[in-house]
């Protein structure tokens, strides 16, 4: 393997490792979650329409969705491993006989219509990514309840320092008050 496909492999492998993307194809009706800089601050935006293409390979693989928006067509190419893509989540499989889908670009209304797939692979492949998602949502809310019982359980110690030092200076200010009362009976 020459040196460039070996760097785009470890440059693939590390944007792999912060976000997976789920199997889609074209056809299938995405919604891709873009991050958005306006000036100094950033937000993820939601882009969603048909995968009408995937081109490319290795690190220059990219993919085409195309959405209707106030009656004209507007298509995005987003590269698969762009740190700008943040993720990409299939709302639902389309049953399409072509990798290219451009034929939708003449078409309006019912006939740019994709059926929606309901056979076994994609029902396995839409379990496998409900179940992946909802392990995920289920790890952070473990770790929000350990984050809150970790922070329950600091607050508590803090307060029964509080509590021991306010007795301490208690019983000290008792002792100096008696200690002056002592010396004065003598």
């Amino acid at each position: 393997m020459d040196i460039i496909r070996e760097i785009e492999a470890e440059e693939a492998a590390r944007i792999e490792a912060k976000r997976t993307l789920p199997e889609f194809s074209a056809g299938d009706t995405v919604r891709v979650l873009v991050r958005v800089t306006e000036g100094t601050r950033t937000r993820v935006q939601a882009y969603e329409g048909v995968c009408i293409a995937r081109s490319g390979g290795g690190i220059n693989e990219n993919f085409t969705v195309r959405k209707i928006s106030y009656g004209e067509g507007v298509e995005r190419v987003f590269p698969v491993y762009s740190p700008l893509v943040e993720g990409v989540e299939v709302v639902r499989r389309g049953k399409v006989r072509r990798a290219k889908l451009y034929y939708l670009r003449d078409r309006r209304g019912k006939s740019a219509r994709i059926t929606e797939n309901t056979n076994v692979r994609a029902r396995k492949l839409n379990e496998a990514e409900r179940k992946a998602i909802a392990d995920e949502k289920a790890r952070i809310e473990a770790e929000k309840i350990a984050a809150a019982e970790a922070l329950a359980a600091e607050k508590a110690a803090a307060e029964a320092a509080e509590k021991e030092a306010a007795a301490k200076a208690a019983a000290e200010a008792a002792a100096a008050e008696e200690a002056p009362a002592e010396n004065s009976g003598e």
